[in-house]
């Protein structure tokens, strides 16, 4: 920051973020809030969307971009979120500030109120297309030997007992993705008075593992909105899992499609998923 060789990014509300972020950061809450729709449209305008908004925040390729929010289990892994759209788009220097405000607060960082405005710039889109998992890859891989679904969004919503954490009844149906197994997205970090960090690596490795997830495998990770599961990626790129993506659709897309098919109630034993062969439904 002090040689203008980064730009901090500041992921929390514009209210939080007035009231004192780190200097010379930049606010962009829309990285947490923007809800993706993963048809051809939708990824278009995603890419569009933060692309002229990363723009406008001056990160041109050659400025490291870092991301930050309250703390890594605080904002349903916002920072996180933030670092993944940015892979995704291609840009080539991206971190995360380890600990978030927690770990800069403790080892005695600077407050501001002062806003900083950037200069806009040319950012760099080249898509990685690698990273992302549409909603048609996700029903293609529904009963897959090869493909593994992660569902890491919290407790109540994996048993179908609420949509999301906005509210109940804010998605329409309520469930999970038939197939898939979880892990709680809390799971791969430790907290400690409020402050969070992720687990070892070889402890990344064995929570895995007793869902028969490894480090080789195929794995599309699922949330409500792709925040939770930023995290999730992250926490498993760091353990060496090399084959990720994200749905980023999510269950927020998913729920709201009544064609794409769910499991409500209690799990059925991760049994495998499968098209009837007179096409009626699932079995």
């Amino acid at each position: 920051m002090a040689g203008g060789d980064a730009i901090l990014i500041d992921v929390r509300d514009a209210k939080d973020y007035e009231a004192g972020h780190i200097p010379g950061a930049v606010n962009m809450a829309d990285i947490f809030t923007y809800l993706a729709e993963t048809t051809e449209g939708g990824l278009r305008t995603l890419q569009d969307t933060f692309a002229n908004l990363f723009a406008d925040y001056g990160l041109d390729g050659k400025k490291t971009a870092i991301i930050y929010e309250d703390a890594l289990h605080t904002r349903y892994g916002a920072s996180c979120r933030g670092y993944w759209i940015l892979r995704y788009l291609g840009y080539p220097h991206v971190g995360i500030l380890d600990g978030g405000l927690s770990a800069w607060r403790r080892a005695g960082g600077a407050f501001t109120t002062e806003v900083t405005t950037p200069v806009r710039t040319q950012f760099p889109l080249s898509i990685n297309a690698d990273l992302m998992a549409t909603y048609a890859d996700v029903r293609a891989a529904l009963g897959s030997a090869t493909v593994r679904l992660l569902d890491n969004r919290d407790r109540v919503e994996w048993l179908g007992e609420s949509s999301s954490p906005y509210g109940i009844d804010f998605a329409p149906r309520k469930g999970r993705i038939p197939g898939a197994v979880w892990i709680e997205w809390y799971e791969f970090m430790h907290v400690t008075d409020n402050h969070a960090s992720f687990r070892t690596a070889q402890e990344i490795r064995a929570l895995a593992a007793s869902r028969g997830l490894f480090p080789g495998d195929d794995i599309i990770i699922y949330c409500f909105k792709g925040a939770r599961a930023a995290n999730t990626y992250v926490a498993l790129a760091l353990a060496g899992f090399t084959r990720l993506r994200i749905y980023m659709g999510s269950w927020n897309e998913w729920s709201r499609n009544p064609a794409l098919p769910i499991e409500d109630g209690l799990p059925r034993a991760a049994a495998p998923y499968r098209v009837k062969p007179d096409g009626a439904g699932v079995e």
